[in-house]
């Protein structure tokens, strides 16, 4: 039994039972028989499943957006905007239902056909992290429902309760509907669940987003069996602006990327480059900007800023900000603990350290902005792709040559390339997902839809 506890006060909310092997080989017989079903069913009407699962999750988005913010944290708008998200990727998929297909093409022999065929893996697994527990699972299940796949999804074990609530909406559909509830299969679980799922050749794709460390080893895992994988990891973006840069738009973006969720999104801009003849006055009204950030209860609509997620983060915050000062960093604000109940701390800008300093390229899951200068573009544009992670990154400038020397071959490495927005935040309708050790898989839209079927020539 696992307890889940509120960040913002570190009272407990809910114990939940977590499923055990036991359970999850269960789970597993259960959900490839309600692919037998669900695989039968033509792609526009399983579409129209999905349609109905986008509306019974707008009927609940405030309160199920409520309980994101009771459990994992962010702030309320954000948890109902990640519903929205789930809602979208559902209005998405409803139109793909109708559209997904294979060419015919010429074939060389006279008298014959020549076609490639999608066709459904089978069973999908899905394994999300705490900072995003709707939309994440919501961006794979939908597309993999209407390409005619189940799923069997694992949350995080710290926002059970927010997995639990997901599934019994998307199964009262399912069942109202006369179809098994199975075919959106959950098992609550840690480690030994998320292991079972990587070695289990059952287990057709397996989707997984969380650290790099754990994302390397569901890799290899999944690999040593042949499976196929979508890996969505750790990542280390970046936020550049140049001399040119309309400031109005540089200090909100900045402000927003760095601050939002409190510094625990996979799209947070970590290092914030500024060329050298802005420095100064980007980092004074940035400073200005951060101490007018309203911070309190997650759940209360006033709020910008909420919570880290547990404890544990609260203690990675201090040893960054101390390893920060120890190489050569200057704290210009934050750095410490907030005297509340909860996980609340500070957020921080450090600056005086090089592009190259150790904990410049350590990724820490909290809202540390480290400042950084430089002179020249082609400087700048390859420290950005020096790390090893490659998710989203973002120039601010009105030079139109160095916008396309940006988004072209010689440019950002990422995954998701910015101009004049924030490095977090993106739309359900593009390929979601990141280079290098980011993972390189792709989720959610344009033609990532082709990840969850097997094409037959």
């Amino acid at each position: 039994v696992v307890t889940t506890y509120c960040p913002a006060n570190n009272e407990p909310i809910a114990s939940v039972r977590q499923g055990n092997l036991e359970d999850y080989e269960e789970t597993v017989k259960k959900a490839k028989e309600a692919w037998k079903v669900w695989a039968d069913i033509p792609a526009p009407k399983r579409g129209e499943i999905v349609r109905q699962i986008g509306d019974a999750l707008r009927q609940k988005i405030k309160v199920l957006g409520s309980l994101v913010s009771l459990e994992m944290g962010k702030i309320f708008v954000e948890g109902v905007g990640e519903v929205q998200e789930y809602v979208d990727v559902c209005d998405y998929a409803v139109g793909l239902s109708r559209m997904i297909g294979g060419p015919i093409l010429p074939s060389e022999r006279p008298g014959h056909a020549l076609i490639e065929q999608w066709n459904p893996v089978g069973l999908v697994g899905v394994i999300t992290a705490f900072n995003f527990p709707v939309a994440v699972y919501g961006w794979n299940s939908a597309i993999a429902m209407i390409c005619g796949n189940v799923c069997l999804w694992k949350g995080a074990p710290t926002t059970s309760l927010v997995s639990v609530a997901v599934t019994k909406i998307i199964s009262k559909v399912l069942e109202d509907n006369k179809l098994p509830g199975a075919i959106c299969s959950l098992v609550c679980g840690g480690a030994d669940i998320g292991t079972a799922m990587a070695r289990d050749e059952r287990m057709d794709l397996l989707s997984f987003t969380g650290s790099t460390k754990v994302g390397k080893q569901v890799a290899l895992m999944v690999q040593e069996r042949f499976g196929e994988c979508v890996v969505t990891c750790s990542c280390f973006n970046f936020l550049k602006v140049f001399e040119d840069a309309d400031l109005n738009l540089v200090i909100p973006s900045a402000l927003f990327a760095a601050v939002g969720t409190a510094g625990q999104r996979c799209t947070t801009a970590r290092r914030l480059f500024l060329h050298e003849s802005i420095h100064d006055e980007v980092v004074a009204k940035l400073a200005k900007a951060y101490a007018q950030v309203r911070i309190g209860d997650p759940w209360d609509s006033d709020t910008l800023y909420g919570p880290l997620h547990t404890k544990e983060a609260v203690k990675m915050f201090l040893d960054a900000v101390e390893q920060a000062k120890q190489q050569g960093g200057s704290v210009v604000c934050g750095g410490k603990v907030i005297n509340r109940p909860g996980n609340y701390v500070e957020p921080t800008i450090v600056t005086g350290l090089p592009h190259n300093a150790p904990i410049v390229h350590t990724e820490t899951f909290a809202p540390i902005s480290y400042v950084l200068k430089f002179k020249e573009e082609e400087e700048v544009f390859a420290w950005n792709n020096e790390v090893k992670q490659g998710l989203s990154s973002s120039i601010f400038t009105k030079d139109l040559g160095r916008i396309f020397r940006w988004l072209g071959p010689k440019g950002s490495d990422c995954g998701i390339v910015n101009v004049n927005i924030p490095t977090s935040g993106a739309e359900i309708g593009g390929a979601f997902g990141g280079e290098k050790h980011t993972g390189g898989g792709r989720e959610s839209g344009s033609d990532s839809w082709k990840l969850y079927m097997r094409r037959s020539t």
